[in-house]
Formats: C-alpha cells, sequence, structure tokens
C-alpha cells in the first residue's frame, strides 16, 4: 500500500516550467506514454460523453446475486463512490480499514475483468468533522492519453497517481495550501480533465484577497501539478456543494460548466477560468450535474427557487450562448418548477429530458418546451446516485438497496427488471464499459454482464468543433504560470506567458514586460528572485503584452523559526483560511488577532501558517477565550501541528488533541480535564515529533506570565501518523458561546536530542 509522498513542497511550488517533472520520492516517475483513448473505456463517473449515455449493445436485461449475468463481486470495492474503468482496470475511492485505528482512505484499483485487487494508495483522514459514512464522497477521473488518475481526497489531498503501478506522482494539500474546506457534509468534489489541465473546485479560504469565502475552481498542469488559473464564483456562499464541470461547445466557444455554491449555474473557460456567463438559479448552493446537448444546457435543483422563494425545486433550460448574468435573459429557454431534483443528474434520451428527484421519481419533460410527459416513475424513496443509458435501457439504484433496469418508450418508462438488495445501499451510480454493468454498493462491485457476449458499440457522435483559431489570432488574455508560487528567501521561480484570444483559444506567444508588486525582483526574462531575510512576503507578479495583463502570486516564507506579535497592526498576508474568519484588534493597547463571532458560517474553522511538508516543530500562542453574556459559555480553542489539533475546549472544560474529529474513540484522540477561566490569557503550546514510525503529540497550557510547567499538561501517541503538516490554528467562536484573542504565535523547531 503507497501513501501520499514526503517530498518538498517548497520545491514543488517553485517549479521552473510548466512542462517539467515533479519529483517524488526519491527518484522521478517518467511521463506515461501518450495513448488513444478506448471508446468502450468509462474514464469519467457522467462516462466518456459526461453526459451518462453509453453506445455500448449486449448489456443485461436481468441479474441475480445468486448468479445470474454475475461476472464478479468484489467485497473490497465497497463505496458510495462511482467507480470508472479505463485500460482494462476499475478504479475508486473507498474507506481503508474501516472501524479501525488505521481507518482513512484510499484509492482502490482492480482488473475490471474479475474484480482482482492490483493495488492501493491510501491516506490518513484529519482536520475534518466529516463522519466515516462521507468518506470518498467524490470520484476519481481517469486521463485515457496517460493512464494516470486523479482524486480528491476528503482532507483537501489533491493527487495524480499512475493508474498502472498505484505510485503517487504528485500531490497538492489543497487545505494547508488553498484553505480548501472539509466539512460535516463531507461534500467533495470530482476533478475534470481537459487537454493539459486537471481543474477543481470547492469552497475556499485562501490567502491574501483569496481570504474571504467563495467557490473556487483551480486548474493545474496534469503532468506536474504546476498552478496554472484560479477564478471564482460570489463570494460567501451558503453551501458547499459537489457538481462536477462538465465540458461543451457554444457557437464554437469551448466551455466548462457546472453547479455552484452559491447557487448558480456558471460556465468559464477551460483554458483560461474566463467566466463566460452564469444563471441564478436557487438561494442554495446546486449539487446536481448539468447536462449540455448542443448549445443547451440542462440542469435541475431541489432548494427554494431564487426566482420565487415560495417554491421548492426546478428544472431549466440555458441557452449557453449567452453571456454575463443570464438570470431575467431570453437564454433561459424553459423553466419547469416544483421539479426537485438537486442531487442525481439528468439524462436525454432522444428528445426527452428524464430528471430523477430527491425522492427517486424519475419525471419526463419535452427536450423543447419542458413540459411533463405521461406519469412518474417511482423507483424507491432517497435517490443519490445517477442513472445512466445504454442499449436501449435506463440503470438506476436507489440509496436504499433497489435496482431497477427501465425501458423508455412513448407511453413512459416501463420495468424490464427490478431486485432489492436487502442491507445495502446504492449511493454510486452505475456505470458501463467492455459490455458489462458495474454497480457499487455499501457492501460490494457487483460486474454484470452476460456469458461469452462480446462488447460493441455504436461509434461515439463526433463532438462539437470550436472555432478554428485562425480566425481570431489576437491576443486578448494574458497567463502567467505558476498561477501560486511558495518559496524560500532567496529561491527562484521561472515564470512563463501563455496568451489566448477572446474565445480562450492558445495564440502565438510574445515577450512580456514583468513588473511586481511586493518584495523581490525578477528580470526582463520573467526570472523572480524571492527577497532575503526572515520576512514572511507576498508578491504579486504581472506581465504586459501590449495593453493586456495577466497576474501570478507568491508567498515567500522563510525557514523556522517563526514568531508574529502583530505589531505590524495586520494579520499576516500569507496566512491561509486566517483574514476571512479574524480581524486584527488592539485590547489594552496590544495589538493582537481576534476570532470573532459574527463571521456567518466561520464560526468554527482553521488556519495555516506555512508549507505543508514541515514536521518535528513546536507551535505556541498566548490565547484568551471570553465568556458568553447569555448562556455563560466558553468558545473552543487550539492549535494545529503536522495535521493533529490540541483544543482547550470551553464547556467541556477538556484538553484534547485528535486527527480526525468525528472518529475520536475508533482512529486517534486523547482528551484529559483541564478547567480554564475566562476572560484570562493562557500560553498554549504544543509539540510534534516523528519517532519509530509513529507521531509523538505533546501539548501543555499555563496562564501566560507564569513559569512554564515543566510537565506537559497532554500527551499522545498514533502509530498510524500524520508525518508533516503546517502549522497553524484552531478555534470554535459561535455567537452562542464567545471570541477568541490571539497573540505572541511562534513556531520553532524541535530541540535536537
Amino acid at each position: 500500500m503507497n501513501r501520499l509522498p514526503k517530498s518538498s513542497i517548497w520545491m514543488r511550488w517553485a517549479l521552473w516550467s510548466i512542462t517539467a517533472v515533479i519529483l517524488s520520492g526519491s527518484g522521478s516517475l517518467p511521463a506515461a506514454e501518450p495513448k488513444s483513448a478506448d471508446p468502450l473505456d468509462w474514464p469519467h463517473w457522467r462516462g466518456p460523453e459526461m453526459n451518462g449515455i453509453s453506445r455500448e449493445k449486449g448489456l443485461i436485461s436481468t441479474w441475480s446475486p445468486k448468479g445470474e449475468n454475475l461476472v464478479w463481486k468484489q467485497e473490497k470495492l465497497a463505496t458510495i463512490s462511482t467507480p470508472i474503468v479505463m485500460r482494462g482496470k476499475v478504479y475508486a475511492l473507498a474507506r481503508s480499514n474501516p472501524e479501525s485505528k488505521t481507518e482513512g482512505e484510499k484509492v482502490i484499483c482492480a482488473d475490471a475483468s474479475t474484480g482482482e485487487i492490483l493495488w492501493e494508495n491510501t491516506f490518513n483522514v484529519y482536520l475534518t468533522d466529516a463522519p466515516a459514512e462521507r468518506v470518498a464522497w467524490s470520484s476519481v477521473v481517469g486521463d485515457p492519453e496517460t493512464g494516470r488518475v486523479y482524486a480528491l481526497g476528503l482532507c483537501s489531498n489533491f493527487f495524480c497517481i499512475d493508474g498502472e503501478t498505484g505510485k503517487t506522482i504528485w500531490t497538492r494539500s489543497l487545505s494547508e495550501e488553498a484553505g480548501l474546506l472539509s466539512t460535516y457534509g463531507g461534500r467533495t468534489n470530482v476533478p475534470m480533465l481537459f487537454e493539459d489541465l486537471v481543474v477543481i473546485s470547492g469552497v475556499t479560504t485562501g490567502w491574501g484577497e483569496n481570504s474571504v469565502p467563495a467557490q473556487r475552481f483551480m486548474a493545474y498542469n496534469k503532468m506536474t501539478g504546476e498552478p496554472v488559473w484560479t477564478t471564482a464564483t460570489r463570494l460567501r456562499p451558503p453551501d458547499t456543494t459537489y457538481s462536477t464541470p462538465i465540458l461543451g461547445v457554444f457557437n464554437g466557444q469551448r466551455a466548462m460548466v457546472m453547479g455552484s455554491s452559491d447557487g448558480a449555474v456558471h460556465a468559464f473557460q477551460p483554458r483560461t477560468g474566463k467566466p463566460l456567463w452564469s444563471y441564478d438559479a436557487s438561494l442554495k448552493g446546486l449539487n446536481q450535474t448539468p447536462v449540455i446537448r448542443g448549445n443547451i444546457v440542462y440542469t435541475g435543483f431541489s432548494e427554494e427557487d431564487a426566482s420565487n422563494k415560495s417554491t421548492m425545486g426546478g428544472f431549466l433550460a440555458i441557452d449557453g450562448t449567452g453571456s454575463g448574468d443570464l438570470t431575467n435573459s431570453k437564454n433561459l429557454l424553459w423553466k419547469t418548477p416544483r421539479v426537485e431534483s438537486g442531487r442525481a443528474a439528468p439524462l436525454i434520451i432522444d428528445d426527452t429530458v428524464y430528471a430523477t428527484t430527491d425522492t427517486a421519481r424519475i419525471i419526463a419533460m419535452d427536450i423543447k418546451t419542458g413540459k411533463r410527459i405521461g406519469k412518474e416513475t417511482n423507483v424507491g424513496s432517497i435517490s443519490m446516485g445517477s442513472p445512466v443509458y445504454g442499449d436501449g435501457k435506463i440503470y438506476v439504484g436507489e440509496k436504499n438497496g433497489r435496482w431497477w433496469i427501465l425501458e423508455p418508450s412513448a407511453a413512459g418508462l416501463r420495468v424490464v427488471h427490478k431486485l432489492s438488495l436487502r442491507n445495502e445501499e446504492i449511493q454510486a451510480s452505475p456505470i458501463i464499459s467492455h459490455g458489462k454493468v458495474y454497480l457499487t454498493t455499501s457492501n460490494a462491485m457487483y460486474c454484470l454482464g452476460k456469458k461469452d457476449q462480446k462488447p460493441s458499440a455504436d461509434p461515439i457522435p463526433p463532438a462539437a468543433e470550436e472555432t478554428p483559431v485562425e480566425q481570431d489570432p489576437k491576443p486578448a488574455q494574458v497567463q502567467v504560470s505558476p498561477y501560486e508560487s511558495l518559496v524560500k528567501p532567496g529561491e527562484t521561480v521561472q515564470f512563463t506567458v501563455r496568451l489566448f484570444n477572446a474565445i480562450g483559444q492558445p495564440v502565438k506567444t510574445e515577450a512580456a514586460k514583468f513588473t511586481l508588486k511586493g518584495p523581490g525582483s525578477i528580470d526582463a526574462n520573467g526570472l523572480y528572485t524571492a527577497p532575503a531575510g526572515a520576512n514572511h512576503t507576498a508578491t504579486t507578479i504581472t506581465a504586459e503584452v501590449g495593453a493586456l495583463k495577466g497576474m501570478a502570486r507568491l508567498r515567500s516564507i522563510p525557514p523556522l523559526p517563526w514568531k508574529f506579535d502583530f505589531s505590524d497592526k495586520e494579520i499576516p498576508a500569507t496566512w491561509v483560511g486566517m483574514r476571512g474568519r479574524n480581524v486584527f484588534r488592539v485590547t489594552e493597547g496590544e495589538p493582537m488577532m481576534a476570532k470573532i463571532t459574527t463571521i456567518p458560517l466561520g464560526t468554527r474553522s482553521q488556519g495555516w501558517f506555512g508549507p505543508y511538508d514541515l514536521h518535528d516543530y513546536t507551535i505556541q500562542a498566548d490565547m484568551r477565550g471570553g465568556k458568553n453574556a447569555t448562556n455563560g459559555n466558553l468558545p473552543d480553542m487550539g492549535l494545529v501541528n503536522q495535521r493533529y489539533t490540541l483544543d482547550v475546549m470551553g464547556i467541556k472544560q477538556q484538553l484534547q488533541i485528535r486527527s480526525w474529529t468525528s472518529r475520536l474513540e475508533q482512529r486517534f484522540a486523547k482528551t484529559v480535564p483541564f478547567p480554564w477561566k475566562p476572560d484570562t490569557w493562557y500560553t498554549i503550546k504544543f509539540q510534534g515529533e516523528n519517532k519509530d514510525g509513529k507521531a509523538i503529540l505533546r501539548g501543555k497550557v499555563w496562564p501566560r506570565g507564569e513559569k512554564e510547567p515543566e510537565a506537559w499538561s497532554i500527551e499522545a501517541e498514533d502509530a498510524t501518523p500524520n508525518t508533516q503538516g503546517s502549522p497553524g490554528m484552531f478555534g470554535k467562536s459561535s455567537p452562542d458561546a464567545a471570541e477568541i484573542l490571539i497573540d505572541n504565535v511562534m513556531v520553532t523547531p524541535n530541540a535536537k536530542p
């Protein structure tokens, strides 16, 4: 089993070119040889066309768990994640070692023909409130060109894996780098591949101008993991969501479309991240993944209608050729109200749109008008996964283990086959590949197919073509890469410039003029040198080509030790997840940081200070928790070290070291009684050490100004360790508790024995 590598984030951020190969472990993995895509593979959870449609023939009409049309059953592939099939292998995200002290998450690979497990890539779950039942919420995506697999774990680890060997090629910790949230809901997004990019999204509270929460879409070079661009929807969204971006072409312009946490459907250029249009659909976030046919986007929602707050749910068709805000425009072709379809993705078969409601009713609508057709078809009570269509049949599962095979007809959906899998849940979507239907449940994965059936399929229809770039070779956009960098003082980064026309197509590169806002220097060729010294600095790099400008961002963070006393009257710009949740404060003449109670959706949060490959260090800070005037409640406050939290708990009056908040007993935690007083300053110290294959965690708390006690207040050992992680802070200052004051933050390397 392979765990994530410990290669240096410093070097990974300071790539010299967009085509560089990132080192992993002790050696380098060569670039995979390009290969033509197999049209019968299913490399995306919605299939090769991103629409839930298979062109295959000879698929099953019935099956039985006792053996009829059952090719194989594999309990080790049980998961809530929709799998993919590529190059003869099936891949999925899944829980690792459930209900044990080593419980975590994994990407698992099996032989698609036999179900034999080929490899597992396992990793810990940490710094999240999500329950174990939400592990593996996302789905992996496969790259037919290289055979690589991309996945976003529950804790915002985003990584690229060699599909043949299971070895990690590169990884990014998007929580510690960009403040990507991992919440109790466990809603984790699915990556999208396009050309040389892999795109991932989620609600982030990053650094600098990105510190205010928003759903952000981040594109990385798929070969190296280098950041290429980022873009965002509206600030302070009400939800986290899991709608997957899908690709289309609108009047010759390439676009990616998805539902967002701000309740709107958005379209962007996939090569540049340039916003194209948006449509306000709901007052809550959108989870459903849309479907595109031609120039039209079809999608639904199940929460309050943005145009009629008294109405729940709706399904709509949007003309994707528009621009800007399409909410009140003629680009809304039709809208069918009260269709509460917020999870399962729709299907389009011939001239009919099929939407599955959250209560597992399939509603048919005319593709031109949205008018309902015939009666609803009931397929259970709770819909989670999405239906797929192949060989004239719809395959759909329901959370409570009900399974249906339906046949569309002019009279409606005819039930071909149904069964109930007792004591099994179906949250993943079925998929189709090489004559087989793969059904994943909470107990197993089932491979279903006819004996001796040779795979056959109609050809996939040709994709819509973009307008030839020769029709508009004029530069209109400047892209600077890497978009994000993290370096040490004195290190260099080579920035490169790419030009794109108005519709996001690459055009001939021209010489750029580079300028800086912030410390450091840059030469005429884009080679940046970070400033010397021990300061934490942020710099914006601007590249100008004529009247056009493109920008990139960079942080320079020195080696340990660090000290922050807020004497410069601000929260450091380089801190991730902090400026959007905390404010600068002067109390009794002393500058400090305050985590206040009035920031919505941020009352329980965490933030980080530096690179995530740090280990064997000690973090210390002075903290003071207030007392709620109404109920007397105290906040929770603490520190983060190597992806562990030391929590000084207010209401419970305890001291706790933990890794995974919702799995304290099953995974790892240590708790001791610790009475403390409100409105009193305490010094909190948290040390992490890697020793003999374990993480040794030690914490102590004492009144500020008093002599530091020799004994630790709490000590714990984790035999399934988090061996690295950025230092940071944790706090819960909700309206029914009180605010937290923070001062004199220090991070130092542990003394060598």
